[in-house]
């Protein structure tokens, strides 16, 4: 049996981009740490890699800020990796108003709330595909120089994902129109599986509908009869609520990757749904987790035990949030195994406490180099030393059975090493994403605060070792740092 192909897994922020408070002070008084000489000693997945040299490129959204004088137009910033680590230096600033990016900046677009990477073409090179709102997508290409020209996909501007969803070999796109979030009964909008390679100018191979006009899946769970949407007893089961992010992974082992969805299901309610890929499209599967009147928890997807199946981690919500850990097997996602903890998991260091927000987001990724993916997990509302709300990001490590608590590592921004100063209402972790960013087969973390600064947000990275994660060459960054626009930008709402 064919079975999943490891990569490393980022997470986004699940939280609404509305504006927090923020106190003086922060990081435009930082100096950058510099990261020691390391040559490296693997590659990354080219899905990670913009522009070959084997090392993880991170993308960073700020959706929130001002550009070409339009207010929430928003950009990202695509952070090379090297020997090295990600540089302020080595960088790109990407927005509609950049050169050979199609469209232009409007107010509200909120272009770079979410965005996936994939080699869609086939050449090695990974791409990027930023959202854009009701504008449509954005593909930028890449190649030895990095990402270049850029290719708009019209009418799916709603968190794009990319995998091989059907096992061929090749890239694939699924696809979503943006909608409003929010009321008490949301309508379906059209998606489209767009099987790979993509062609530069924008082409699929192949086209497969998920849903037609009407907004109505077009197939029943684990109903052979309705996967084309026809032949169904009842019709095709609805949608229920926008889509506004996503992970991939392959759950059963098929190889073919799978896609768990955060979604709006109306009235207050976000939860998670699950779509196994398929040669012929997708196949509904059991919700992870449970779902919650809480928009700001986090999901990601990894191999905890190392049993060659991916396994589903999410921040179940509620008062004192904890985590949900679903395991893959041949048959799916488990009803059975399921590991549930909180921050009184033994070995985890401190204690529980009410709206710590556990969860708040969560990525997975091999950080030691054992072959156990670990989970990174933000804790946005923790308080640090009495500093409400600061927030902390947690390092649990996976093993045979699962996770466990030993070795648990909790940073914030008082942590020695870390730069910066634990600040009220930082909701330090609200986004996270481990990625190995120096090439040497151990993801690193990537961390941000999108109230940093008021509100223009940063972003901080701590290097992946054998023991876990270390504050040595720490890097810490803002949209000033990297000469971006950073008033209330919100910069770090994504990371991946």
């Amino acid at each position: 049996m064919s079975r999943a192909r490891r990569r490393t897994r980022s997470a986004r922020l699940t939280a609404p981009l509305a504006a927090v408070t923020l106190l003086a002070g922060g990081i435009g008084t930082w100096a950058l740490t510099g990261a020691s000489a390391q040559a490296a000693t693997g590659s990354v997945d080219a899905r990670d890699d913009f522009n070959g040299d084997g090392y993880a490129d991170l993308v960073v959204g700020a959706p929130a800020a001002t550009v070409s004088s339009q207010a929430r137009a928003g950009y990202v910033a695509v952070m090379y990796g090297s020997a090295d680590g990600a540089s302020a230096a080595h960088k790109k600033i990407v927005s509609r108003s950049t050169s050979g990016v199609p469209g232009a900046a409007t107010a509200n677009q909120r272009f770079g709330a979410a965005f996936t990477k994939g080699d869609l073409d086939k050449d090695g090179f990974g791409d990027l595909v930023i959202s854009g709102g009701t504008a449509g997508s954005v593909v930028l290409w890449g190649s030895a120089a990095g990402l270049t020209g850029g290719t708009a996909l019209a009418g799916y501007g709603a968190a794009p994902q990319a995998g091989d969803f059907d096992g061929d070999g090749t890239t694939d796109l699924a696809l979503f129109a943006a909608q409003s979030i929010g009321g008490d009964d949301p309508q379906g909008a059209p998606a489209a599986l767009w099987k790979g390679p993509l062609s530069r100018a924008g082409k699929p191979a192949a086209v497969v509908n998920i849903l037609d006009k009407a907004g109505w899946w077009g197939y029943e769970e684990d109903d052979a009869a309705c996967a084309t949407g026809a032949g169904c007893e009842d019709g095709p089961s609805s949608i229920t609520g926008p889509v506004s992010s996503g992970q991939v992974g392959d759950i059963n082992g098929d190889g073919r990757d799978d896609l768990v969805q955060w979604r709006y299901e109306g009235d207050g309610v976000w939860g998670n749904r699950l779509l196994y890929g398929g040669t012929s499209g997708f196949v509904k599967g059991r919700s992870p987790g449970e779902d919650t009147s809480r928009e700001g928890v986090g999901t990601g997807v990894g191999d905890i035990d190392h049993d060659g199946y991916d396994d589903v981690v999410v921040g179940v919500g509620g008062w004192n949030h904890k985590v949900q850990v679903a395991f893959g097997s041949a048959s799916g996602l488990s009803e059975t195994r399921v590991q549930t903890f909180d921050q009184d998991l033994p070995g985890f260091p401190g204690a529980e406490e009410e709206e710590d927000g556990l969860g708040t987001s969560v990525s997975v990724a091999d950080v030691t180099g054992d072959g156990y993916a670990d989970i990174a997990l933000g804790i946005a509302g923790e308080d640090v030393a009495g500093v409400v709300d600061a927030g902390s990001v947690a390092l649990v490590h996976g093993g045979p059975t699962g996770v466990t608590g030993a070795g648990t590592q909790v940073f914030h921004q008082d942590t020695a090493g870390v730069p910066g100063v634990a600040e009220t209402d930082d909701r330090f972790g609200v986004s996270t994403a481990l990625l190995d960013v120096d090439g040497n087969g151990r993801a690193d973390l990537a961390a941000s605060s999108t109230a940093e600064n008021a509100s223009a947000g940063a972003v901080w990275i701590l290097r992946g070792t054998t023991t876990g994660l270390t504050t040595t060459s720490a890097l810490a960054f803002g949209p000033r740092t990297i000469s971006a626009p950073y008033t209330k930008a919100l910069f770090g709402s994504s990371l991946r």
